[in-house]
């Protein structure tokens, strides 16, 4: 109930915002088209009655919604909508929008402005959106910086995004190994407020090297006069802020973790990795992951200028009409058959369509194995041999459908079998397209997912065509 609570919530306050916006355009529309002192009236009309609720209803909105609706709307509402935000807005929903969204966002901001939102985020927050801000921007933000602050923003720069130190957070509890847990308890209480998805406290020695961890549930319930030494656990998980993000993110759903220490070569604390940064990044790369699988190169505004978005999708069309010129000319060495069998012409894209749809549930299959690392070099041929086995006893099955819906429509048992082998072989093809592609990728050291839908349907199409009108040819005439 509370999902579905939530998503009300956001589609009702974006209607609120398209019925202001909605305003805002009529009002406007008429003020250009008066002068004198009734334009000057319909103006201050405009500015109290619409613009000031508009500020007042995103006031009340939380950042994440706000996000939501810069994204959901084109370009002309988004920069209304950014324009009455206020600062302290503005900041943690320039944080949550996607990355797309927010290259647009710093293009309707002037600089000023920009410094003067991005000011509200801490070393942590202006660290996750640095690769879409201009380097002047952030060499200003960061000078503002205390000396701590500065340094360790300078030294998250350095990670690239897909590591954990890019995901990492400097916010933690860490309390030296000589206290006793009451010194660890009133240490807690001075600090009046816990950072979020705090759910241990690290134990460090004199040098800030991890010694481990004391759940709160432990801490609280452990002798006050006993040393923290004794409720410390030393085996915990920790990561390398050099580690891969998407190994991270599997320990913390293998584990169930909320939180996990960073440290670096030399032992030493130095962040935190929570369940929030892990869910983000693990979002992030569903959409992203997606997105490559029908051959975008990444993210992108849906509101974007067409020839931004165009651009975007250049590379994997023109693959795609590469391939797709090489299927013709397949059904091309075929002319003759299907002119003497006008039947073929009818057929053939069922042939194509059944295989390119088990090739993806293979593909689908072997690409989630490979993300969660499920997949080792060893089982790759027991892989190939069972959806081998798949491939046959699926094609069999609506091969013979196919084949008897073939030969009842057109009143021939020869076209029929035809049909069912030919359904028989490419789900075989495209059983092992669907193993093959992915691995392959893999083994390149490319994205699995990156544009292996468009080759699995050339695969599929051109194999399917191939082997119909092949048989029919070999068979029938």
């Amino acid at each position: 109930m509370t999902t579905i609570r939530s998503q009300a919530r956001l589609q009702q306050n974006l209607a609120e915002i398209t019925r202001l916006l909605e305003r805002h355009r009529v009002l406007d529309t008429l003020t250009h088209r008066q002068e004198g002192p009734r334009r000057d009236l319909l103006e201050n009309l405009q500015r109290r009655q619409n613009l000031v609720e508009l500020q007042r209803r995103l006031r009340t909105m939380h950042a994440a919604d706000l996000a939501y609706i810069l994204e959901a709307l084109p370009l002309d509402d988004r920069r209304v909508v950014w324009e009455q935000v206020t600062p302290e807005l503005a900041g943690p929903a320039f944080v949550e929008v996607s990355n797309a969204v927010r290259e647009s966002l710093v293009e309707l901001t002037s600089h000023d402005d920009l410094v003067r939102l991005l000011s509200t985020l801490d070393a942590g927050e202006l660290h996750y959106v640095s690769t879409s801000l201009p380097e002047e921007v952030l060499n200003e933000l960061s000078v503002a910086f205390e000396s701590n602050e500065r340094s360790a923003f300078e030294d998250s720069v350095g990670y690239g995004e897909g590591t954990v130190g890019y995901h990492m957070t400097r916010e933690l509890v860490a309390i030296p190994d000589s206290y006793t847990v009451q010194q660890a308890l009133d240490d807690l209480r001075a600090r009046r407020e816990l950072p979020p998805q705090t759910d241990r406290v690290y134990v460090i020695d004199g040098r800030s090297q991890l010694r481990g961890a004391v759940p709160l549930q432990a801490l609280l319930l452990s002798d006050p006069g006993a040393p923290i030494a004794g409720a410390t656990d030393a085996d915990i998980i920790n990561f390398n802020p050099g580690d891969k993000a998407g190994d991270a993110v599997k320990a913390f759903e293998r584990y169930n973790l909320v939180s996990a220490p960073v440290v670096d070569d030399r032992g030493k604390l130095i962040g935190r990795l929570t369940v929030d940064a892990a869910m983000d990044f693990l979002r992030e790369q569903s959409n992203l992951e997606a997105l490559k699988r029908v051959g975008l190169s990444g993210d992108e505004d849906l509101f974007a200028a067409p020839w931004q978005s165009a651009r975007n999708r250049w590379p994997w069309l023109g693959i795609n009409l590469l391939t797709a010129f090489v299927a013709s000319r397949i059904i091309g060495q075929f002319e003759g058959t299907i002119v003497r069998l006008s039947a073929l012409a009818a057929l053939m894209p069922i042939v194509a369509s059944i295989g390119g749809n088990t090739g993806n549930q293979t593909m689908a299959l072997v690409i989630r194995a490979l993300a969660v690392d499920r997949l080792q070099p060893g089982g790759a041929r027991r892989l190939v041999r069972k959806e081998l086995a798949i491939g046959l006893l699926n094609g069999s099955v609506w091969g013979v459908i196919v084949g008897v819906f073939a030969m009842t429509l057109y009143s021939s048992a020869s076209l029929g079998v035809v049909m069912s082998a030919a359904v028989v072989l490419n789900l075989v093809v495209a059983a092992l397209a669907g193993v093959a592609i992915p691995l392959g990728l893999h083994m390149g050291g490319r994205d699995p997912a990156h544009g292996s839908s468009v080759l699995l349907t050339f695969i599929t199409d051109a194999m399917g065509f191939f082997l119909f009108l092949g048989l029919a040819t070999a068979f029938l005439l």
